[in-house]
């Protein structure tokens, strides 16, 4: 870090003005304060964050919010020096402490200099909780994430309500760092290693959080009351540390040992963790590592100096907007999505049938019976393989059991739900049929023509297929307008996306049932066209593809997986292609060479690497080492290798051609449920924004169709400030 970033300033001397006109329609969260009298004649001012909305609407911390906070701090020091207040204490409405930042206007934010005037305002105003003259307190009395956790960490006492189900710091999975003190106060609070996993490892373990018992365990709060009575038992405990009748312990703050020997320690085994699990393109992990290691040492203006810089950077970077437009697709668009018949039209599931007793379809039916709660009934060739199923759902009932996240009497519930049978006509009653059988479209035609002969009149057949067509799988059907596809992500029970396919004959209440089972999964569905790989399959198999074609004219492996480092995906085009097994892999481009001969390559290596077993060499903890010297021979022989630079243009090229086709053909709406499938089936990066801004930023799509998949582009004011020197804000 230069010496600019650890430059303490005076914040005082701060003009703010500019980030009031971005603060356009604020909801903003008042500061209501009232007098609350103590023992000994003492008077404690409680502040009560409250926007005057309902629980549906957390209390949220924007440039008014936190002037008007600050205002209220000013009038509190001025009441403490003159004696009439003895304490400050900070609490939110009902069941709400406040969820962070407002980050709705940070896209409107039009340079660095604005973004850094946000980290400045939050450390300016919550910093007067440590300069009142008088103890303060934080009661966390309901969620509290981000800058709301922050409001508690500038205090210099807290309470939890045992029943608060959210306390985090989530701020590197929107691209961002915890700016307005949190970097620094918590790990002095709570040492190295527990703030490593609440500010790093959390937020990238799909944005854990902490309960209230959490909380306390582990120092952040220093006592923790029941809900009925945990305002007035705050209000007594903080009376009793202003009287000093009660002091404060907190045993994980960290000592010199700690500082001395495993603070740097913790943080290099951190990062190492990272570079392992996510790589190194996303910049707010890191971001969060160098804040995190300076705090060891220095005062707490330097770290908030640093915190400002940091977090100017991230605000005018690509990476926030582009984590910002994947947080609303996630939880806004996921929750709307297009093209959805109305809910009334879905059919009652009262019984589910499944179509096989493998590991896919046995992960099918524990899904069904966990969220459904009806029977499940499946089947196979032979007995010994319906037993082994049921056994497989069995075990994993217990295993839920025995870890605790069901009761033994719903365990035993469940159990009772599930059976298994060799006579189709024990179908004769299930309204929704999946099958999840071999991926070949005549084995699943015969599946369902035979079922059909079985099944109610208004039963909903559905199929897993990855990439046939789901309108040639019903051709043997007596009614295939009852067909739907229902395409799951593996493993079943983590990922998040059903590609939901609607055919040509697909009936409004087949779709609107399909949807609403999805919900009742708790997964998110996105409607698709019946066109090969539907989205999910069809990307990867572009990316694939170009990735084994490369392989295959010359190009060693190594080049390859380099080229495609700058995307950030959570694995290599090879570990994927071993992920979702070598024989799938080349299926699934075979599949789309023979439906897009001109644009899909197809490759007899990956056949052959298939038949071998592997790509890649590992150690016995699995971790990757290298590439396996048996395949690196099977694809030896090509003449023609290419640069990485020009694999990388050829990738995203070819994306960006493929996704604008896939959109002229209307596969899906919008780009956004492009993006939404990325980043729900594949576990791409929200950091890259799925894939069509990653395209419009590199120049991709301007290269391939002479125009941009969003307009504006989701991109940071830091690269677009280059297009232009004119100043939006004076």
């Amino acid at each position: 870090m230069t010496d600019k970033t650890s430059t303490p300033i005076d914040y005082a001397t701060v003009d703010f003005s500019p980030l009031i006109v971005v603060s356009g329609d604020e909801v903003v969260t008042h500061s209501l304060v009232r007098d609350v009298p103590l023992s000994g004649g003492r008077t404690l001012a409680l502040v009560t964050l409250d926007n005057g909305r309902d629980h549906t609407r957390p209390n949220t911390l924007g440039p008014v919010t936190l002037l008007e906070f600050s205002a209220v701090m000013d009038e509190l020091t001025a009441r403490a020096g003159r004696g009439e207040i003895h304490g400050v204490a900070v609490t939110g409405k009902p069941f709400i402490l406040a969820a962070g930042a407002d980050l709705s206007k940070v896209s409107e934010i039009p340079s660095r200099e604005v973004g850094k005037l946000l980290a400045q305002l939050g450390h300016f105003a919550l910093g007067k909780l440590s300069t009142l003259g008088v103890p303060s307190f934080v009661f966390i009395n309901g969620l509290a994430l981000g800058g709301g956790l922050e409001v508690a960490l500038n205090a210099d006492y807290r309470t939890v309500d045992a029943s608060v189900p959210a306390i985090a710091l989530p701020e590197v999975f929107l691209g961002l760092i915890p700016g307005w003190g949190g970097s620094y106060l918590l790990p002095n609070l709570i040492g190295i290693e527990n703030a490593l996993k609440v500010i790093v490892e959390n937020p990238l373990k799909n944005n854990r959080t902490l309960t209230g018992a959490d909380a306390l365990k582990l120092g952040i709060a220093d006592r923790m009351f029941g809900s009925v009575t945990f305002l007035e038992n705050s209000i007594r405990w903080a009376d009793g540390v202003i009287a000093g009748s009660v002091s404060v312990s907190r045993p994980n703050a960290p000592g010199k040992i700690e500082r001395m020997v495993k603070w740097d320690a913790a943080v290099g085994i951190a990062r190492k963790m990272l570079e392992s699990r996510i790589g190194t393109v996303a910049a707010s992990p890191y971001a969060a590592l160098d804040l995190i290691k300076a705090a060891r040492t220095g005062t707490k203006a330097e770290a908030f100096a640093r915190e400002d810089e940091a977090l100017a950077d991230l605000i005018s970077g690509d990476q926030l907007p582009a984590s910002i437009y994947s947080f609303n697709l996630v939880q806004k668009r996921a929750k709307r999505p297009a093209g959805a018949p109305d809910k009334t039209l879905a059919r009652p599931i009262g019984k589910v049938g499944v179509i096989g007793a493998g590991l896919m379809a046995s992960q099918f039916a524990l899904l069904f019976v966990r969220r459904l709660k009806v029977p499940v009934v499946i089947t196979d060739l032979d007995q010994a393989r319906v037993d082994k199923g049921v056994a497989y759902i069995h075990g994993e009932i217990q295993t839920l059991q025995d870890k605790g996240r069901i009761s033994s009497d719903e365990a035993n519930r469940l159990r009772a739900l599930v059976t298994g049978t060799t006579d189709k006509a024990d179908f004769a009653d299930a309204d929704w049929v999946i099958e999840a059988v071999f991926e070949e479209l005549g084995v699943k035609q015969d599946v369902f023509a035979e079922i059909e002969k079985h099944i109610s009149p208004t039963a909903v057949l559905a199929t897993n297929t990855s990439s046939l067509s789901v309108e040639q799988i019903g051709a043997k059907l007596a009614h295939p307008e009852r067909l739907v596809g229902f395409h799951f992500f593996n493993p079943v029970a983590v990922m998040p996306l059903i590609e939901v396919v609607n055919t040509p004959a697909t009936d409004d209440a087949t779709l609107s049932t399909a949807m609403v089972i999805a919900a009742k999964l708790r997964k998110n569905a996105v409607i698709t066209r019946d066109t090969p790989g539907f989205v999910v399959n069809r990307v990867l198999a572009k990316l694939l593809g170009e990735a084994m074609h490369a392989v295959d004219t010359g190009t060693p492996f190594e080049v390859v997986n380099g080229a495609l480092a700058s995307f950030g995906l959570p694995m290599t085009p090879f570990e994927l292609l071993e992920l979702v097994g070598l024989k799938v892999g080349a299926h699934v481009l075979d599949t789309h060479h023979a439906a897009f001969p001109d644009r899909f390559f197809e490759s007899t290596n990956l056949h052959r690497l298939a038949e071998h077993g592997k790509i890649l060499e590992r150690n016995s903890s699995g971790k990757v080492t290298g590439f396996d010297k048996g395949a690196v021979k099977i694809v030896a022989g090509g003449t023609t290798p290419i640069t990485a630079e020009q694999i990388l243009r050829r990738v995203e090229d070819g994306l960006a051609d493929e996704i604008k086709r896939m959109l002229d053909d209307d596969v899906v709406h919008a780009p956004e449920d492009i993006d939404l499938c990325m980043l729900l089936g594949a576990g791409w990066p929200f950091q890259m924004g799925g894939i069509t801004p990653y395209l419009d930023r590199v120049g991709a799509s301007e290269r391939v169709f002479g125009g941009t998949f969003h307009t504006p582009m989701v991109r940071g004011v830091g690269s677009a400030a280059t297009a232009s020197s004119t100043p939006v804000l004076s």
